[in-house]
This record gives structure tokens, sequence and C-alpha cells, in this order.
């Protein structure tokens, strides 16, 4: 028994977290993750104008009816252009990390994205790819660019001119054969061989695009994110490169139908997880700091004020490695449970209608409740769930927080003793 604990031991305080370590490191998922970041000004953007076009106050609609058209050209600006912005800050900046002109890696991603949007028979690019259903070719396109940019680089199969000429004109017929050799090659893909990208790609993906907007996968999802913080890897960090273009993708489907006045079809869009689970971080931990507010421990007391206000901001590093969390057999079961719980609660409400799902993309960095309210468009019962789930997560660290406690005085006591 003590072999198979120490085995288990082993692999998750041993083994797993240097392979996590390393995934979440990786120069391509570093970028997409990178760039997943990069344009959420352009949502939050969206999402103002959005709020504004669709106010929660009786007779809005038929007020800012003359005006709607005007309103959705933001809109369309940001989150119908979602996947050449995607592309270029991939390109950019995944160009950057295998020392490639950064600025040459987004231009000749782009370049190529555009070129496979381009419809065969009218020559005009197909507008609706260069949104949500384009992000997962955007992301390919451009990861497959540079790394074909670079190993062209590598193996000198480039044009050097004397270093003589000004830098823009040097890095410019640096790029020249491998970007003949992509544009032919993807020329030849979508316009001899007749081949959607966009279609093939969404098809590759589609299993993981449905399983994220299901109870059972999202909870799947919640349970790995929690589960690498306990043992000391940003669990958060560790898998956006994957699943943050689904949820972006989601959000920009969300937006799309509410702009034609259809129902929202996705739950888990953007900012479901952030905000509706990680309520004052990851795991609620704004509800064990609340409980430990006046916690017989002094440093318990202590690390539980200290952090408050940071948490607030959903930033729970101090309590997480204060307490800490990580590591902590006491506090890993509930700190895993109440994502899990907060995720079903969520999710439930949602599909069922009694809040609004997500369409604004607002900073992870929003005060929960607040975050709830502006996520879905001013919807006051989200403000209230936020409230009621700041309750139950005190709910459930509270047994645990006590026996940690008890077991933090007894030691103290003992220490006294000696």
């Amino acid at each position: 028994m003590n072999n198979v604990a120490t085995t288990k031991k082993g692999f998750l305080h041993g083994r797993l977290p240097p392979f996590f370590h390393a995934f979440s490191e990786d120069p391509t998922l570093s970028a997409i993750r990178a760039a997943m970041v990069s344009v959420v000004p352009l949502t939050i953007i969206g999402g103002l104008f959005m709020i504004l076009a669709f106010l929660p106050i009786n007779g809005w609609e038929k007020r800012i009816e003359a005006y709607l058209p005007l309103l959705q050209v933001p809109v369309t600006a940001t989150f119908g252009l979602l996947a050449i912005f995607v592309c270029f800050a991939i390109g950019y900046d995944l160009g950057r990390r295998l020392n490639q002109e950064a600025v040459v890696s987004a231009g000749l991603s782009t370049l190529v994205f555009l070129l496979i949007q381009i419809d065969p028979k009218t020559q005009l690019l197909v507008m609706d790819s260069l949104g949500s259903r384009g992000l997962f070719s955007a992301i390919l396109i451009a990861v497959v660019s540079v790394r074909v940019q670079a190993w062209f680089t590598h193996q000198n199969w480039v044009i050097r001119l004397p270093k003589s000429v000004p830098a823009v004109v040097y890095e410019s017929f640096l790029s020249l054969t491998p970007m003949v050799f992509l544009m032919a090659f993807f020329w030849m893909i979508r316009f001899l061989l007749n081949i959607d990208v966009n279609t093939a790609i969404q098809t590759l993906f589609k299993p993981l695009v449905f399983a994220l907007n299901t109870l059972p996968g999202i909870l799947v999802y919640a349970f790995l994110v929690t589960l690498l913080w306990s043992i000391g890897i940003n669990g958060d960090n560790a898998l956006d490169a994957v699943v943050a273009p689904i949820f972006l993708q989601y959000l920009a489907e969300n937006v799309d139908a509410l702009s034609k006045g259809q129902p929202m079809p996705y739950i888990t869009a953007n900012g479901f997880f952030t905000t509706f689970v990680n309520v004052g971080g990851t795991g609620a931990t704004l509800a064990l700091a609340l409980v430990l507010w006046k916690s017989r421990d002094p440093g318990f007391r202590q690390v539980s004020r200290l952090s408050l206000p940071t948490q607030i901001f959903q930033i729970n590093e101090p309590m997480f490695f204060g307490i800490p969390i990580v590591l902590n057999p006491i506090f890993m079961a509930p700190y895993i449970f109440n994502a899990l719980l907060l995720t079903a609660g969520t999710y439930l409400l949602m599909k069922w209608g009694l809040i609004g799902k997500p369409f604004v993309n607002v900073p992870w960095t929003t005060p929960p409740v607040l975050g709830h309210y502006l996520m879905t468009g001013g919807d006051w019962r989200a403000a209230v769930w936020g409230v009621v789930s700041i309750f139950i997560a005190m709910s459930v660290y509270w047994p645990f927080a006590k026996a940690a406690e008890r077991q933090r005085l007894g030691a103290l006591a003992v220490d006294r003793t000696h």
C-alpha cells in the first residue's frame, strides 16, 4: 500500500510537473497563448458596442433601431476580423521566439491566411471566414508559416543580400523563398485541389469544440485546471493554448447570434470559467480568505487579510502560496470541489435560462459580481448568482479551514510545551 502511495506521489510531484511545465513553455503554445491575450482589447471594444446595442431596458430596441447598423460596425471590425488579428499576432510572437524578423513573420502568416480565404469562383474574400469560423485556420496557418520560414532560414535556403543594403530590404528578400514556397503550396491546396481548408480544420477540431460546451466536458476541464494548480503547476497557462481559441470562438459566435436576433448557442464562452468559476481566483479562493478573516490562527488570519485586496481583482497567489493550498491535502479537496460545483451550477443555470450566457469579454481582473453582471450584458440575476457563489464556496471551505486551524493551533501548543 505504501509503495502504491509513493508511486502516485512520485508521479504527481516528480514527473507530472516537468512535463506540464515543458508543455506550457513550448514556443508554439506560448505564442498561441500570447495571441489570445493580445486580442482581448478588441473583443472588449466589440462587447461594449454590443452592450450599447442591446441594453436590458424596456423599449430600448425601438429607440436604438435606427442606429443599430452603425453600432454593428465596430463589432464587425473586431469580432468579424478576429481570425486576421489572431493570425498576425501568432505570426509575430512565434517569429520573435524563433529568432525571425517578427514583423515579416506576421505579414507572411497573414498573407497566406488571406490567400485561402479567397473564393475560387468569385475571387473575393469570404468574410465569414475572417471571424470566428476561420480562427483555427488562422492558428494553423500562422504556426506552419513561421515554422517553414525558420526552417528555410536554418537551411540557408534564402536570398541574402549584402549587409550594406537597408535592413528592411535585407529582411524582405530573406523571407522571399519561404514566401514563394508557402504561397505555391497553399495555392495548390485551395485552388488546384479545391480543398476548403477552413472546413477541413473545423471538422478536425469539431469533437473538442463540441465537448467543451457540454457539462461533462467543462467539468473535466475544471478538474484538470485545479488539479494542476494543486500540485504547483499553473493550470490555466498549461491548458490555455488548447482551450482559449475554442472559448474565444464561442464568444464570437454568441455575439454573432445576438446581433442577428438569434439565441446564443454557447454556454461556456470566453469568460465563463474565469468569471463564474474563478470567483476571486481559481478555486474561488476569495471565499477561503473570507472564512479565515477572523481565524484563531494568526498566520491564517494575516495571510487572508493581506490577500483579500488582490483577490477582489481575481489575483489569488498570496492566498494560494501563503496558506498554502498547493500540495496541501486539507485544502486541495475543497479547492477542486468548489471549481466543479460552481462549474456545474453556472452551466445548469445558463442552460435553463435562469441567467444569461456570456457575450461580453471583460478583463479577467474584473471583480466578482461586477464581472458576472457585465459579461452577461447587464443581467442582474447573474450578479446575484455571483454573490451566492461566494457563499457556496465559503460553506465548502469552512469545515476544512476549521480542521486546518485546529491542526495549526495544536502544533503551536506542542511547540510551546517544549
